[in-house]
Formats: structure tokens, C-alpha cells, sequence
């Protein structure tokens, strides 16, 4: 293996938008977890120590050789799988937020949903250069990764988790786009997965909810509806440079846990346009660096492993940003750096730690 520098810029806006998203859940938390916990400093310690574990965690991953994955990437997705199938199990599982996604420790959850998103990446990226010579055949190169891709779907489903759930197939299916399949298969794919949301949401009458109050929020202000409005309530007002870091109205039990997944809101009311510019900005130099690298991974598996971070982590932020705006419902995804959660943090600073060693094995 060949080792030159790491990419500078992508750790630099990693840390730096990692340590902006501590800031900003202090700013965005303190009223709440002191009316809570009687502890203002609350989720700022608890972020700051996964944090500092997240950092390490990439500086140790960006040394291992990426290769190593491939070899043990059937035993990681089958842990994965295990822990989905436990997480469910009640009395195993823990519910929050109607959901029953965590493993309770303590005061701390681990997630395994998000653990499954980065296993069946590097379960991909191995089967996709393992059977390249058979990609243009839909049967026999598509098939079998889209199954298992559906029964990591199904499972986080009967969590139920819809906005994980889609982050990770988009991203499968984007592996495969790259890949070379066929654009004609991606049409039939979008036919059957758009009459699949339909069926999702007809067995399921709180997503109808949702996109109801999605589509006019004033239906249930109190109710389905609140989250939207008090995200655009918080927005709106920022105007050019914010109401100043820490003045938000909407954090004062106007936004329900507003650390969360609409972190995004508060940032706009307190920083304004510029706060928009600069986390969008950070975003970006990510993404962009990200994309650079998978383009020029020396191997098949590295090139594919490196689209499906950088696709999880785009996807993930879109999808986040869009539902903060009112563009598409509620979903309950997190924005990634930027949003209080263990789990998803340490991930994808474990993520960027494996770009960041893809990096290292260029030329």
C-alpha cells in the first residue's frame, strides 16, 4: 500500500462542521434539557464525548487498509442483520419516538440501523466487483444485491424507520447506477418503489398524516402539522446574519427537540443566510472530496465503497434539509455531523475515516 498524505480539506471540514454541530446542539438544547434534566451542559457533554470518540475512531480507521473490508464484509453485514432482528424483539429493543430502533445502555442507545447502512455498503462494494461481468444481466447481477438490500429494508420498516429505510436502498440503488446497469431497469425500479410508498403508507394511516399535514400543515396545526410550521417559523425570521448564536425563540418549546432533526432550523434562525451558506458550504467541500476520491479509487471495491459513503451521507443530508423547508414530510431522519445522536455521529466519522484512507492509497 502506498502512503501519501491525508486529504487535508476533507478532515478539516469534517472537524469543523462536527465541532460547529456541538455548538449549535448546546445553543439549540440548553433550554429544553434544563427544563428536563435540570442540566443545561446536558447533550453538549454527552455529543462532546461522542465527538472525541468519533475523531479517534476515524484517525484509527483511516490507517487500517480498506481492503481488509472486503474479507470480513459477509460476517459484518450478518452481525448487522442479527442486531436488526433482535432490535425488534420487544423487551430487546427500546421504543423511542414510536419507534423501535435502539439498543438501551444506560443513558446512551445504539441505533443498529445506522450500523446497517455501512455494512451493506461494503457488502455491495464487494459484490458489485466480484460480479462486474455480470451487471448487465438483471437476473444474475442485480437481482440477488437488490434482495438483500429489500430485506435490510423490511427490517428497519418494522421498526418501523422509513426515512433510514429509504436513505439505504437509494444508496444501493445509486451503487448499482454507477455500476453500469441499465437506466431502463432504474425507470421499472422507480414504477414499483413509488406503488410500494403507496402501499407503505396505506397500512401505515400516520404517514397519510403526515403527507396530509405536509401538504397543508394549517390541517392539524397542533398536531401532525407543528413540526413543519414552527421549522418555518424558526427560518423565516433569520433573515441575512440571524437573531445572533444562542437568541432562538422556536428552542424556548416551540420545536420539539430541536438538536435533532431540525437542528437545521435553529441554525438558520441564529446565523441567518450566512449560517445557511456555511454549513451548506462545508457540506459541499465533503461531498465534493468524497466524489474526487471514488473517482480515483485504483480498484473497483475502493471506487464503489467510497460512491456509497459519500451517497448515504448526500442522501441523508438532502433529505433532512428538504423536510426542514417543508418540501416532503416529516421523516425522521437526522442531518449528519449536525444533529444530537451517538450512533449516527460515530458512524459517520467512521465513515469519512475509511474515505480518508481510500485516499491515502492513490497515487
Amino acid at each position: 500500500m502506498k502512503k501519501i498524505n491525508f486529504d487535508l480539506i476533507l478532515i478539516a471540514a469534517v472537524i469543523i462542521l462536527s465541532i460547529f454541530g456541538v455548538v449549535m446542539i448546546y445553543s439549540s438544547s440548553s433550554v429544553w434539557a434544563e427544563y428536563k434534566f435540570g442540566d443545561s451542559f446536558k447533550y453538549l457533554k454527552s455529543q462532546s464525548l461522542f465527538l472525541i470518540v468519533g475523531i479517534v475512531l476515524m484517525i484509527i480507521v483511516s490507517k487500517y487498509n480498506y481492503k481488509q473490508y472486503k474479507k470480513h464484509a459477509n460476517i459484518i453485514l450478518g452481525v448487522c442483520f442479527i442486531l436488526l432482528i433482535l432490535v425488534i424483539i420487544p423487551g430487546i429493543g427500546t421504543v423511542r419516538n414510536g419507534s423501535r430502533s435502539w439498543f438501551g445502555i444506560g443513558p446512551f442507545g445504539i441505533q443498529p440501523s445506522e450500523f446497517m447502512k455501512l455494512a451493506l455498503i461494503i457488502f455491495t462494494a464487494k459484490y458489485l466487483e466480484k460480479n462486474n461481468k455480470y451487471i448487465g444481466d438483471i437476473k444474475k447481477g442485480v437481482f440477488p444485491i437488490l434482495g438483500i438490500t429489500l430485506i435490510s429494508f423490511a427490517l428497519i420498516m418494522l421498526q418501523p424507520d422509513f426515512g433510514t429505510g429509504t436513505i439505504l436502498v437509494m444508496t444501493i440503488i445509486c451503487m448499482l447506477f454507477v455500476s453500469g446497469v441499465k437506466m431502463g431497469f432504474f425507470m421499472k425500479i422507480g414504477i414499483v418503489g413509488l406503488i410500494g410508498v403507496v402501499i407503505l403508507i396505506v397500512i401505515a394511516p400516520y404517514r397519510l398524516q403526515r403527507i396530509l399535514s405536509f401538504v397543508n400543515p394549517w390541517v392539524d396545526p397542533l398536531g401532525a402539522g407543528f413540526q413543519i410550521i414552527q421549522s418555518l417559523y424558526a427560518i423565516g425570521p433569520g433573515g441575512l446574519l440571524g437573531m445572533g448564536l444562542g437568541n432562538s425563540i422556536q428552542k424556548h418549546f416551540y420545536l420539539p427537540e430541536p438538536q435533532t432533526d431540525f437542528i437545521f432550523s435553529i441554525i438558520s434562525e441564529e446565523l441567518g443566510f450566512l449560517g445557511i451558506v456555511i454549513v451548506s458550504g462545508l457540506f459541499l467541500t465533503i461531498i465534493y472530496r468524497g466524489i474526487k476520491i471514488a473517482l480515483n479509487s485504483e480498484d473497483l471495491f475502493g471506487k464503489y465503497l467510497a460512491f456509497g459513503m459519500i451517497f448515504q451521507l448526500s442522501f441523508q443530508a438532502i433529505l433532512n434539509l428538504m423536510v426542514v423547508v417543508g418540501l416532503i414530510p416529516v421523516t425522521g431522519v437526522t442531518l449528519p455531523f449536525l444533529s444530537y445522536g451517538g450512533s449516527s455521529l460515530l458512524i459517520t466519522m467512521v465513515s469519512m475515516g475509511i474515505l480518508l484512507n481510500i485516499s491515502r492509497c492513490q497515487k
